[in-house]
This record gives structure tokens, sequence and C-alpha cells, in this order.
């Protein structure tokens, strides 16, 4: 079941934010790593969102890793069509029983322009651009940046970056908040452990 949320709404993210801790523990027992993978491009305004989140995410990323969160896809090193598959491959060799959380930009009807999407299940990434990508992710994030239909990449081209930069926020900062939440639960275990 997919979710939607609109940023503009009160209450929007601390909603997005529950959902999310929910999806989480549901697949995670506390000892299970967990991949965010920020997916598209630097080259294109409306594929520049998981690239964007993983820009906003990566000053955290020594406390992610230390709370078993592992990041792929930022601005510098973005995570595109050419090295998906690589990606994907890498995840199975170096985190074989990882959680993924796949983030992307994707196109949707006039009315859902802006709003965040969160469900269980992969995302395919390029659908919207009739791009033939294998699919990733065990819970999914998109911000819908565009409308879909015919011309899919010229949309991507000409989405106002002040949007992708909003959506960027919102779900950098809800992935932040359930990164926070679950290292707190995890002290009290860690320390028991130790």
């Amino acid at each position: 079941m997919i979710q939607y949320f609109n940023p503009g709404e009160r209450q929007s993210l601390l909603r997005f934010t529950h959902s999310l801790r929910d999806l989480l523990q549901k697949h995670c027992c506390s000892q299970r790593e967990t991949v965010i993978v920020c997916i598209g491009s630097d080259r294109a305004t409306g594929d520049c969102l998981g690239p964007i989140v993983g820009h906003k995410l990566k000053p955290h990323e020594r406390y992610m890793k230390k709370n078993g969160f592992h990041l792929y896809g930022t601005l510098e090193k973005p995570i595109h069509a050419k090295n998906l598959e690589a990606t994907i491959r890498f995840i199975q060799l170096y985190h074989p029983d990882a959680l993924v959380i796949a983030v992307d930009a994707s196109l949707g009807v006039m009315e859902h322009v802006g709003y965040i999407t969160l469900g269980e299940g992969a995302l395919s990434p390029g659908v919207g651009v009739d791009k033939n990508l294998p699919a990733i992710g065990d819970i999914c994030i998109t911000g819908i940046v565009n409308l879909s239909g015919f011309g899919g990449q010229i949309l991507l081209q000409t989405t106002h970056l002040n949007l992708v930069m909003q959506l960027a926020e919102f779900i950098s900062m809800g992935l932040y908040r359930c990164l926070a939440s679950r290292s707190s639960q995890l002290r009290p275990a860690l320390q028991r452990a130790e």
C-alpha cells in the first residue's frame, strides 16, 4: 500500500516519520543493517531528488554507520541508470541481509505533484521516462516532481528546483528522525551487550 504525504500540511512530517518507523520496525530486527539508496542524476533538475537527499544525509554518515545505516547516492557520487546494476550487486555482496530503502523522484498526476509517497516493496527507477532498470528496495520513498505522460524526460529537465529542494528536505528530515529514534532504541540493547 502506497501512502501519500503533502509536505505543506501540518503534521505531515510527523505522520511520515511514524509510518516510516513502523515499516522499519516491521522489517528490521535490531541487528539488521539498513541501506539507504538515493537514486537519480545530478544532470536533470527533476531527477536530482535522490542525490540531494543523499547530500543532506551525508554529514551524518559516521553517525549513521555507527547505528547500522549505510548511505549510497549523493550529489558527489550519484546512483543512476549507468551504475544502478553495479550498485545493487555491491549491496548484495557487502550488505547481504540488509533492509534497503530506495529513494527516487517520480512523475504523477496533477493533484499529487509535490507529494511524497512511502510504500513497502521495490521501486522501479526510470519507469516515468521509459527506461528498463532493475527494481530496488524493500521500502520505497518517492517525491512526485512533475506530471507523468508524454515527454517524461523533458518534464524532468523543466522541473522547478525549489520543489525538488522542498521534497528532499522533507524526506531527509524524516529519514534522519527515524535514524535518531532507532539509535535511541538500540542504545540500551548495545549497552547490555557490552
